[in-house]
């Protein structure tokens, strides 16, 4: 495993890190998936063992993942060792049975509390608004807090996990009024959104979190037409037949890269992300000890001829995907 410095922080951290989304379970809130299907809590805690095992450091989660579920997993297994650095975040919640957002003040500040606690710790390593929109940063109360939160040695770093399709005007505000240390961004070879995100912020010393590396499951090139996933599986109405159909078809050049530097087609996506120096970790969703080990191996930076070549194909044909994507996702 190799580190890389989180921005100007002194926090230096694994380039693959243990996104812990699908270990909160499968919760719904109401008629709505908010997790990846059901997940069994001991095969998560080897997951998270194994992770440790071959270097894994940095842990992201947030407070809504299994409705607290997956923190809690998390304090009971690593919360108290200080060699790991845990990442969380807070706005997204659920109230009377409905998923609704929360970036007041009073908010922010008891949702971190609630976060120490089931994390077990005593300070949280780096804390984020969970996609929280630029009238939420103007508005303020959401910044006086995370403010006042690091001041008093609740959080020692904090930020902003960005919007999945337009995550550039609430990073433009953070960085021209110099806010915050890090973004969490959605960064893989069809969502490159974030491509001048991650430039103007790496060259500003913010740390910056790759998340959704694998696009859902859709780069690991194992989906195809009969894919069927569970009610409590958020992707069962994400990932339609079109979208799978659709991504299959346009990946076919990105694939035929497999062959020459003999990757997986989940080890390409990998090295692409981290093939950005700016880049710091890349949080890939662990379910299993297998998913860690597999998630963790045959990573090398790519030749700037294909990284040249991903990155045209994400200005021209994967930008007619990412409509579909964002079309599905709003219906």
């Amino acid at each position: 495993m190799k580190y890389r410095n989180f921005g100007n922080t002194d926090l230096k951290v694994s380039e693959i890190g243990f996104g812990a989304w699908a270990i909160g379970g499968g919760a719904m809130i109401g008629n709505t998936a908010i997790g990846w299907g059901d997940a069994d809590d001991q095969t998560s805690i080897d997951a998270i063992f194994k992770s440790i095992d071959i270097g894994i450091n940095f842990f992201d989660t947030a407070d809504i993942y299994g409705l607290g579920h997956s923190e809690e997993l998390i304090g009971k297994t690593i919360g108290k060792r200080k060699d790991i650095i845990i990442a969380t975040k807070a706005g997204n919640v659920s109230r009377n049975n409905q998923f609704t957002i929360d970036y007041s003040k009073a908010h922010i500040l008891k949702a971190c509390e609630a976060s120490l606690q089931r994390l077990q710790r005593e300070t949280i390593d780096y804390y984020q608004l969970h996609t929280a929109r630029l009238s939420h940063l103007q508005q303020g109360e959401c910044m006086e807090a995370m403010q006042l939160l690091q001041q008093s040695g609740k959080i020692r770093y904090w930020g902003l996990s960005l919007n999945t399709f337009e995550p550039t005007a609430e990073s433009e505000y953070m960085l021209n009024n110099k806010l915050g240390q890090g973004f969490q961004c959605v960064y893989n070879i069809i969502n490159q959104n974030a491509f001048s995100v991650i430039k103007n912020a790496g060259a500003a010393g913010f740390g910056i979190i790759a998340r959704m590396p694998l696009q859902f499951g859709l780069l690991t090139g194992k989906f195809d037409k009969a894919i069927n996933f569970s009610e409590n599986d958020h992707r069962k109405n994400r990932l339609t037949k079109e979208i799978v159909d659709t991504c299959n078809e346009y990946l076919v050049p990105v694939w035929e890269l497999c062959k020459r530097y003999n990757f997986s087609k989940t080890e390409l996506a990998l090295s692409y992300i981290l093939s950005y120096d700016e880049v710091s970790t890349v949080i890939t969703g662990i379910r299993t000890a297998a998913q860690a080990e597999i998630n963790s191996t045959g990573i090398r930076k790519l030749e700037k001829e294909d990284m040249e070549l991903i990155e045209r194909l994400g200005r021209t044909d994967f930008v007619e995907l990412m409509k579909i994507i964002k079309q599905q996702e709003t219906k």
